[in-house]
């Protein structure tokens, strides 16, 4: 069990600051996002419905206390842009309204909070209707380092990028077609791709791979951070729909300098 306070927690002092909380360790938020969530007084963070717990509260509990206010802010996970917005801007007045209150306040964030990141939303909707609220951002562990770490802790060297290598990351294709013209210009380019939001597309995914001959340098991830974080290389992981939380890193070529 962890601390909920950091040794030295610091002053409250009002404002917003957005923390990025990793992909689901708690041990894996660093001493900034641990301060800064024991000095705020309102806690808020981001849900799907606002009867669910949310995820990156799930991750920053270890490190929050019963004497601070939690502040729920509906991110719906729908496909139309207006309610999508509509909710952005809403976050955007809550938080800002808890500033102007004299409050200190986090806004937790999976991850890190400039990556694929509710939160970015928020920032980008407060500069627009709420220019005067004074906002920091504390970076945090992004999924793909965290698996690359955790694949190299468990004897499978992963460097994400080596030398002049490139990296990508960004959402799983939607169709085959696009998946073969992204390995096909990675490969052109010694670019290592990392592949978020696997889930279901790992059913057609997991073939083409095969049939490129790419399984052995690739290695899928799944929760990674949580209790039951799957990281495996891609080729022991049938076929079969994952999680949405899943992803990949594929390797199709090594720097020719190498120990």
């Amino acid at each position: 069990m962890f601390s909920a306070k950091f040794p030295e927690a610091l002053a409250p002092v009002a404002g917003l600051t957005v923390v990025g909380v990793g992909p689901g360790d708690p041990q894996l938020l660093t001493v900034a996002a641990v301060r800064a969530i024991g000095a705020a007084a309102v806690v808020a963070y981001p849900v799907a419905r606002l009867e669910a717990e949310g995820m990156a509260a799930q991750i920053a509990a270890s490190w929050m206390g019963p004497e601070q206010r939690r502040l729920p802010l509906l991110f719906p996970m729908v496909s139309e842009a207006e309610p999508r917005r509509q909710a952005w801007h809403a976050a955007a007045a809550a938080l800002a309204a808890e500033v102007a209150a004299g409050q200190a306040v986090v806004l937790l964030c999976e991850g890190d909070a400039s990556l694929y990141a509710s939160a970015s939303y928020a920032l980008l909707a407060l500069a627009e209707r709420h220019p005067s609220c004074p906002v920091a951002v504390i970076p945090g562990i992004t999924a793909v380092a965290a698996a690359a770490a955790a694949a190299s802790s468990q004897g499978l060297p992963w460097p994400l990028a080596l030398q002049q290598d490139a990296l990508l990351i960004r959402p799983t294709p939607d169709d085959p077609a696009q998946l073969e013209a992204l390995l096909a210009e990675a490969a052109a380019s010694a670019t290592v791709l990392a592949l978020l939001k696997l889930g279901h597309r790992w059913a057609w995914v997991r073939p083409l791979l095969a049939q490129r001959n790419l399984l052995a340098g690739a290695l899928f991830a799944q929760r990674v951070g949580w209790p039951d974080q799957l990281l495996a290389p891609a080729a022991e992981v049938p076929a079969d729909e994952q999680p949405y939380f899943s992803l990949l890193l594929i390797r199709q070529s090594w720097p020719e300098v190498l120990p």
